[in-house]
């Protein structure tokens, strides 16, 4: 057994975002690693009812699937009751993975916009953090690992609700890190990398992204270590080496304005 399938052996975790893409892979793979239950969250029914079935089909009796709106924080303290119970009193790891991609222009978005983005995007995470807490410190220890975007540390033009919204999410997550290391609960940032999920709507994923499960994997092995901020693939990694780099400021600026450009034309996201 690995060091990483060690740490989610007999655990507790939750999901959210779950019943497709990169949610879905991380549930799927900590079950894979030995977690004792995973609690899949979503709002999308169909698919959660399904990709539940067929987890217990397989590791039965492990998997649980609750529907929740987790824009609404009356639901997700519903949510994390049940988790709870399904975890006989215990929920050990916390994954923040709902969330959406947003696309256009600025002048194109209006207060609606800005107010949904942050909405799915950061204060769901607010509200499963400030209802998992009281948990994780009842029972003395706990991880949660919040999943930002490499966009995060690189921001795009024509993606300033995205960009704006898991900035604002990395920064949560970091301070939060040292808030609650002295009581025992972890808390982490990651990237999940270029990844081939719906997230990319119609336009599709790039040549050469990642499959979910390639990224469940990476971002599992960064948190079974603590890592402060996973990076789930290269392109990460370099955008987090340089983006705020002064001395790379004008390579940045040539890059950036070249891809602002590009997407006006309607000629690719890159």
């Amino acid at each position: 057994m690995s060091e990483t399938e060690a740490y989610y052996r007999d655990k507790v975790a939750v999901v959210t975002g779950a019943a497709s893409g990169i949610g879905l892979a991380l549930a799927e793979t900590m079950l894979s690693y030995g977690a004792k239950r995973v609690i899949l969250v979503d709002i999308n029914e169909a698919n959660l009812t399904r990709e539940t079935g067929r987890l217990n089909a397989v590791y039965s009796g492990q998997a649980l699937g609750i529907r929740c709106d987790v824009t609404r924080e009356e639901d997700v303290k519903l949510m994390i009751q049940q988790a709870a119970e399904f975890g006989d009193g215990h929920i050990d790891i916390f994954f923040n993975n709902a969330g959406s991609g947003f696309y256009g222009p600025f002048d194109e978005q209006t207060n609606v916009d800005w107010e949904k983005a942050f909405a799915l995007n950061f204060y769901s995470a607010v509200y499963c953090i400030r209802a998992v807490l009281p948990v994780m410190r009842g029972q003395g220890n706990g991880h949660i690992v919040n999943i930002i975007s490499g966009i995060a540390l690189f921001p795009m033009p024509l993606q300033t609700l995205y960009s704006a919204t898991k900035a604002a999410l990395n920064g949560l997550t970091l301070a939060l890190r040292y808030e609650y290391w002295d009581e025992n609960i972890r808390v982490t940032s990651a990237t999940p990398g270029t990844t081939a999920t719906a997230i990319w709507g119609d336009k599709g994923a790039p040549p050469g992204s990642q499959s979910s499960e390639q990224s469940a994997r990476t971002v599992l092995t960064g948190v079974a270590k603590n890592e402060r901020l996973v990076l789930g693939d290269e392109t990460d990694t370099k955008g987090a080496r340089i983006c705020f780099n002064p001395d790379s400021a004008e390579t940045i600026d040539d890059h950036l304005l070249n891809v602002a450009r590009k997407r006006r034309r309607g000629e690719g996201l890159f």
